[in-house]
């Protein structure tokens, strides 16, 4: 049978589908461990479904953000229709908070933004395209225009790929810079030649008062970095990008209380406090899969063939975006490398940038406007036969198969959130062939493994409530809903 939206809360009551991304993930060979001190698997929790579904939305555009305030109400951030809304705690619409009418006075700009939750009950909407963040009250109401941090980041801000931005307890903003290195006047078509950006494979994680304006280094992330060669043959331009479709990353959040969580690639927290003081975790039992030279080939194969078919999930693949799911503004997958090479959104057209793109050297390069198909994670059109954008202007080319690593690593880009309860949610990526949608290991404040959660297919987080409250990201036969749920 299929699944509408209201059993897509219970997977055990969905039939059983092997999503084809999980079978690229899954061409592995015997499992080890990569470490002596490393935990076991043994000590890993059943995973179990979500609980109950509460209420459902009417049919959105796309959903990458969900903001609770008080009363049960929300924010919702839908930047495929380029507009906030508030629901009421039955996922009703109270009102439209901001939109490109003259009824907000055209508030949201012409690339999808984010929604950041700051102080109380306060919420920042930053729009990219005006550098600037709207401060809404706890009722919705636009009081004031902030100036946002800087413009190289301000991508970072919206969420996805690139994390999900918070403030620490001194009420500075923790995010994810770029750290691209790139000749803006070359790169952007006003002379001096074509030079196209660096990735580096690390990054900071910085903290940006907004008062003072200063900014500093909290800690530095391991990224993925893909290669961009330019080409230029008969005055047309061509880029090549060679990118690692398994990347061994770091990935992080900001929980309730303001510590900084990052999910190291060997899969153990460091916590963070406002002054600089870090702890760390043990590392959290994993059942890891190495990864042979013939395994790593057939990962290699497994993606390019994918990406020659193209459709929805080849560019998460190529990308290592997390679920597949195409949630959440942060490029190819919400999971891997994206912004100005591809929009984000949960739905069916992806709503702006977000992620670590560059920014696009001609405007028929910026699919972040326009996004992409449902489940393509806002491939903004990038996906195709898997190696060209629109016009033929980009070609996707991999890794050699001795570049990926010796174990599956256990989770991706944009895989982390922060309840409100502080516990840490991990997507991880799958074991074995998935029957529902994603799986999340869920951590406690002490960094252990307490719960393992899995979510219907077609079905990814798209924010938390007091209480145990978890908003969820929908697409059925229907469209795209907000799903208020219980965690247990």
């Amino acid at each position: 049978m299929q699944c509408d939206v209201a059993t897509l809360i219970d997977s055990s009551l969905c039939t059983p589908i092997v999503a084809r991304r999980a079978a690229v993930l899954l061409v592995l060979a015997t499992i080890a461990s990569p470490g002596a001190d490393a935990q076991q698997p043994s000590e890993r929790p059943p995973a179990r479904p979500l609980g109950q579904a509460l209420a459902t939305s009417d049919p959105m555009g796309a959903i990458s953000a969900v903001r609770q305030l008080p009363g049960g109400r929300v924010l919702v951030n839908d930047p495929a229709r380029r507009r906030v809304v508030m629901l009421d705690s039955n996922m009703k619409l109270i009102k439209v908070v901001a939109d490109t009418t003259p009824a907000t006075q055209n508030a949201y700009g012409a690339r999808g933004g984010g929604l950041l939750p700051w102080r109380g009950d306060s919420t920042l909407f930053l729009d990219p395209a005006s550098l600037s963040m709207l401060v809404l009250d706890q009722d919705g109401e636009i009081r004031r225009v902030m100036a946002a941090p800087r413009p190289d980041d301000v991508f970072s801000l919206v969420g996805g790929a690139l994390g999900f931005p918070g403030f620490d307890a001194r009420g500075r903003l923790v995010y994810r810079a770029t750290g691209l290195n790139f000749n803006r006047r070359g790169f952007g078509g006003g002379g001096g030649g074509f030079q196209p950006p660096t990735f580096p494979d690390s990054t900071p994680l910085v903290r940006f008062d907004l008062a003072t304006r200063k900014l500093d280094t909290v800690a530095k992330i391991k990224v993925a970095a893909p290669r961009i060669n330019v080409l230029e043959n008969e005055g047309r331009r061509q880029i090549s990008l060679t990118v690692n479709p398994m990347p061994e990353v770091d990935d992080w959040a900001v929980l309730p209380d303001g510590t900084i969580a990052i999910v190291r690639k060997d899969y153990h927290i460091d916590y963070i406090d406002a002054d600089g003081k870090k702890t760390a975790s043990s590392r959290i039992p994993y059942d890891w899969q190495r990864l042979t030279d013939s395994a790593k080939s057939a990962v290699i194969d497994s993606v390019r063939a994918l990406t020659e078919r193209g459709g929805p999930g080849a560019m998460a693949a190529v990308f290592g975006g997390g679920d597949g799911a195409g949630f959440a503004g942060g490029g190819f997958g919400g999971g891997g490398f994206g912004g100005g090479f591809g929009g984000g959104g949960f739905g069916r057209r992806g709503g702006g940038g977000g992620g670590d793109g560059p920014p696009p050297p001609r405007r028929d390069a910026n699919a972040g406007a326009a996004g992409g198909p449902a489940g393509a994670g806002g491939t903004g059109g990038a996906a195709g036969a898997g190696s060209r954008g629109p016009g033929g202007g980009r070609q996707i080319n991999f890794v050699p198969a001795n570049e990926l690593p010796d174990y599956r690593p256990a989770f991706a880009n944009g895989s982390v959130r922060a309840d409100a309860e502080g516990k840490v949610w991990v997507r991880v990526i799958p074991t074995k062939p998935l029957t529902g949608g994603p799986e999340y290991d869920v951590i406690d404040r002490n960094g252990k493994l307490v719960d393992r959660v899995t979510l219907p297919r077609g079905t990814t987080i798209a924010g938390f409530g007091a209480g145990g409250i978890v908003y969820l990201g929908v697409r059925d036969q229907a469209g795209v809903h907000v799903v208020r749920a219980r965690e247990k």
